[in-house]
């Protein structure tokens, strides 16, 4: 018998027929004689309708209201989950993620876990039912309902997870698993069988939409095993686990890509100590993510700093710029919203050189302009002109030769 977590995206249960077939797949592994816990989304299309009633009220909702409204879409899932297993014969007991005690810190809207009471799952467990938690949220040390951010489902089950010492947490989603980049751009993309954790990590954080970057990041520490699987259809799907030494690495394992950025630039800042933390300080204070960053010295002993932001977080960065440009005596600010980030990812690349080349070369030879490069050890990012991404995509994904196994 094994303990397994199991996490249903939205549109997994995105209706009544889909919840019954969700069901039935518990009830089939609750059958082979396994503990089961099931961590569900909102159903498919219920946290945008709700955010949409929140834009009618107020111009930019966030904050502890956006939280209590976001979580009634899995508390709806999880009742009804609920109660189409116990129609088929299994006990089974559904939690929101106070109720069970998913401990976060009071960061609302994208919180992170603290801590998870895992008792009354336990207890449950013990009477032969079938748990059922709200994905994606939680409460902090004042009780207040917090929400874990867009794909936040995955973190609740990769925690749940570790905190049960599950032998496996099964995350089932529209796709049959990860793969070498998105197959609505390349459509001759491949389906992986399995990726580094360090690898995967890297691709949640720099796009891929497969799994959100904290899940893996939980099961990376706690070397959970985690494996991404279809609701609609059979198979392995693709397993994420530690780099092994058996293991044959290919020289790439994947393209990734982000719509979602955002490049601001501030010109003419004097060159001297302690001007990064004077613009990127007051940054961090609004809970703003900086991506790359790069700073050109001037001959006139100034410089320029520019550094990339979630295209949601322009605005407020902009703003903040501004100030921080008067504060400076810099020359001016400038942003631009129409950027997108495409990187290539492998942990081959430790012993293999040439991959920064290829990758130019591939990018040059479609007149794709890089206007900024970020690298590390296992990964090479560019930032080039929104429209150029899906062009740039498939470029690298042929020069990689990523179509074949």
């Amino acid at each position: 018998m094994a303990l397994i977590v199991q996490k249903y995206g939205g549109t997994s249960v995105g209706t009544v027929d889909r919840i019954r077939e969700v069901a039935k797949k518990v009830i089939q592994y609750r059958n082979d004689g396994h503990d089961v816990v099931v961590v569900v989304s909102a159903m498919s299309g219920e946290t945008n309708r709700l955010l949409g009633l929140a834009n009618e009220l107020h111009d930019h909702p966030r904050g502890r209201e956006v939280d209590v409204l976001l979580s009634t879409g899995e508390q709806v899932t999880i009742a009804l989950l609920s109660l189409a297993l116990e129609q088929m014969g299994m006990p089974a007991t559904s939690y929101t993620g106070p109720q069970v005690r998913i401990l976060t810190d009071n960061a609302h809207n994208k919180a992170r876990i603290m801590q998870i009471d895992d008792e009354k799952i336990r207890a449950d467990l013990s009477a032969a039912k079938v748990v059922v938690v709200a994905g994606f949220q939680g409460c902090d040390e004042l009780g207040n309902i917090t929400t874990l951010g867009r794909g936040g489902s995955d973190t609740t089950a990769v925690a749940l997870a570790a905190a049960l010492k599950a032998d496996e947490c099964q995350i089932y989603t529209d796709v049959d698993g990860v793969y070498t980049t998105d197959p609505r751009v390349v459509p001759e993309a491949r389906r992986l069988d399995r990726i580094t954790f360090e690898e995967m990590l890297e691709m949640a954080s720099l796009g891929a939409k497969v799994l959100q970057i904290r899940s893996v990041e939980f099961a990376s520490k706690y070397n959970v095993p985690l494996r991404v699987l279809s609701s609609f259809t059979e198979g392995g799907g693709t397993l994420i686990t530690s780099e092994e030494a058996s293991m044959e690495q290919a020289l790439i394992s994947g393209i990734a890509f982000n719509r979602d950025e955002a490049k601001l630039t501030i010109e003419g800042v004097p060159d001297q100590p302690g001007v990064a933390a004077k613009i990127l300080g007051p940054i961090a204070a609004q809970n703003i993510e900086v991506d790359m960053i790069i700073q050109n010295i001037g001959h006139d002993s100034t410089t320029d700093f520019t550094f990339t932001v979630h295209r949601n977080d322009f605005q407020t960065a902009m703003n903040i710029l501004q100030k921080i440009c008067q504060e400076l005596s810099a020359r001016q600010v400038t942003g631009d919203e129409k950027i997108a980030k495409i990187s290539v990812v492998g942990v081959g690349m430790r012993s293999h050189a040439g991959i920064a080349s290829t990758m130019f070369s591939a990018l040059a030879a479609e007149n794709i302009n890089i206007s900024m490069i970020s690298t590390s050890e296992i990964k090479i990012s560019v930032v080039v002109d929104e429209k150029y991404l899906e062009l740039g995509v498939r470029a690298l994904h042929k020069a990689f030769n990523l179509e074949q196994a």
